[in-house]
């Protein structure tokens, strides 16, 4: 393609199975329309990228399910579904075909496609947890994947270890969002001006808001005994009641925040944070902001995770740092002696609180993308490649 040259429209079917792949679709559409005017888009997504004028062929909430048990319950639909979804990729034979994370759902998907027409290239966006646990998927994806585009920057690497497909490390969508992460000048200095804002982050999900709750309020209580602090806790809408309730008996009166800039705006002004294992750590990654972590599932799940899951720490951003300089506190050891001790160092200052904000200030660098392309960008021009046939350079 010559410089400067618009690439020639496409048919481009995406195919998401929840909200965050929906919300990745969304970013993807706009970015593949400004590369490729007039690319027409078909498959499965929700209201984000219905906002840009995709249409579905069903209800994303028929499959948009997680848990062994919810699963289950919906076997029937999701089968069809399935079905249904590469029984029509087959009949459209788009230029390629992308799907986003929810492997349960788009991996069945793919590889229907693959044997009924194994000509339509494969995008997949969002890396399984392979580096995690069940590794052996990656060497099983190379038979209907033709390329993984990751959000995290040491998957590439993991894939080759383990045999995986190419796969290109194109940049987590929050990198997008740093202008919203990055504390201002009175913002730094109200992190050093006492009352310390402590934000508490007892997760997103009902069973880890029940399981945390408790636990993050004896936390508070212990840490109120010898510092002046308030707490600050962004709260997911739907479980804004729940947790108002659960935090009623606490020593510290607590604001509950909703909304993506309340949240930002906590985080910017906040001393340090107790926090759930999650997304959530990478966004106070981001910004800046020291952590002690805590995670605790059933006895069931832990005796699965026990066995399976095979990373020296579930924290996302001592994984992409590979040194677990924020403390992470699981079942057993989540305790609130043992977070409160974690924690005290973080909002006093000193040698631990120092330690882990000279870890946070390499975040940016590993994570960044080289050149001036946003993650949507740098996902659009591998689609756009894999469209057009040609091989897109990565880590094979």
């Amino acid at each position: 393609m010559s410089a400067g040259s618009v690439p020639p429209s496409k048919n481009i079917w995406l195919v998401a199975g929840e909200d965050s792949g929906d919300q990745l679709g969304a970013k993807l559409m706009r970015a593949l329309r400004a590369t490729a005017p007039g690319t027409v888009f078909g498959g499965v997504g929700g209201e984000a990228m219905a906002e840009e004028g995709f249409v579905s062929l069903f209800p994303l909430d028929d499959v948009a399910v997680m848990g062994y048990l919810p699963v289950l319950a919906r076997a029937r639909t999701l089968l069809r579904r399935i079905r249904e979804t590469a029984s029509a990729v087959v009949r459209a034979r788009p230029d390629v075909l992308v799907i986003i994370d929810s492997p349960g759902f788009t991996h069945a998907v793919a590889q229907r496609v693959r044997k009924a027409a194994p000509g339509i290239p494969i995008v997949d966006y969002v890396s399984p947890s392979v580096w995690a646990w069940r590794p052996w998927r990656a060497k099983g994806m190379r038979g209907f994947i033709d390329h993984v585009m990751a959000l995290l920057p040491f998957e590439p690497e993991a894939h080759r270890r383990l045999g995986g497909p190419p796969c290109t490390y194109v940049g987590h969508p929050l990198i997008e969002r740093f202008s919203e992460l990055r504390p201002s000048g009175a913002e730094i200095r109200r992190r050093e001006a006492v009352p310390y804002s402590l934000v508490i982050l007892p997760g997103s999900r009902r069973a880890e808001i029940d399981r945390l709750m408790p636990v993050f309020g004896r936390v508070l209580e212990q840490v109120s005994r010898i510092l002046e602090v308030e707490a600050v806790l962004p709260a997911v809408t739907r479980h804004r009641a729940l947790i108002e309730r659960l935090a009623l008996d606490w020593p510290v009166p607590v604001r509950v925040l909703t909304g993506g800039e309340s949240k930002y705006a906590a985080f910017r002004g906040a001393r340090a944070a107790l926090a759930a294992s999650g997304t959530v750590t990478l966004e106070l990654a981001l910004a800046g902001v020291p952590m002690v972590v805590a995670y605790k599932v059933s006895r069931a799940e832990e005796f699965i995770a026990r066995r399976l899951i095979q990373v020296p720490s579930i924290v996302l951003p001592n994984l992409i740092l590979a040194d677990n300089a924020m403390p992470e506190f699981v079942q057993a050891a989540c305790t609130p002696e043992r977070l409160t001790r974690a924690l005290l160092p973080l909002l006093v200052g000193g040698a631990e609180r120092d330690a882990q904000s000279d870890a946070l200030s390499r975040i940016d660098g590993t994570m960044r993308l080289s050149g001036d392309d946003t993650p949507s960008q740098a996902a659009a021009r591998i689609v756009l490649n894999a469209a057009a046939g040609g091989r897109v350079s990565g880590i094979a």
